[in-house]
């Protein structure tokens, strides 16, 4: 038979445990977009990628203890014209065969207005890591379309690149240096 004593104690330990607040939430490539544009000659071309996947912990109370992981399949890039998506592989941009990922790691996620986050983060593309922060819109979390789901919406990201920063310099006097970036995602707990 167990001491009651011991039992009383083994309940005080875990009740001074501290809870897990994170809710953890995973990308839906489905419902969520990755998309670009970068000026090519006087217009904007634009592009996405279409497989991506990732982690979003959010610690709703305290937003600055909420992370994010994103791994995006460079190889599924896709900009409507197949050439062109066949040259983008190559090492001339993102040379997919030695640089296959291109990823994401928070460092900080901070609140800077209600619903406005900024994350700051590890940004890797063709094996160059940069420091990176971004504005996104935190638009909450509901009940998903299944029964007893959930999901949560941050739309609205947007950051701009410098391309030669991550070794990406073909077509100097066609393309632009500067790479827009749009993130709207979907992720379901």
């Amino acid at each position: 038979m167990r001491h009651p004593f011991r039992t009383v104690l083994a309940l005080l330990a875990l009740a001074a445990l501290p809870a897990l607040a994170q809710d953890t939430y995973k990308i839906d490539p489905t419902h969520s977009e990755v998309s670009f544009k970068i000026r090519h000659l006087l217009a904007k071309t634009s592009g996405r990628f279409t497989k991506f996947g990732g982690t979003i912990k959010v610690d709703p109370a305290d937003i600055s203890k909420s992370s994010v992981e994103v791994s995006i399949d460079a190889t599924s890039i896709n900009t409507d014209n197949e050439a062109r998506d066949k040259h983008l592989k190559s090492g001339d941009f993102f040379d997919v065969e030695k640089f296959p990922a291109i990823t994401f790691k928070s460092t900080s996620v901070k609140e800077v207005a209600k619903g406005k986050l900024e994350v700051t983060g590890d940004f890797t593309l063709r094996g160059v890591t940069k420091r990176i922060t971004f504005p996104i819109t935190n638009a909450g979390s509901q009940p998903g379309m299944k029964p007893g789901t959930v999901v949560a919406g941050f739309i609205d990201g947007a950051l701009t690149i410098n391309r030669n920063d991550y070794g990406i310099r073909c077509g100097p006097a066609i393309l632009g240096e500067d790479v827009a970036i749009s993130l709207n995602i979907e992720a379901g707990k």
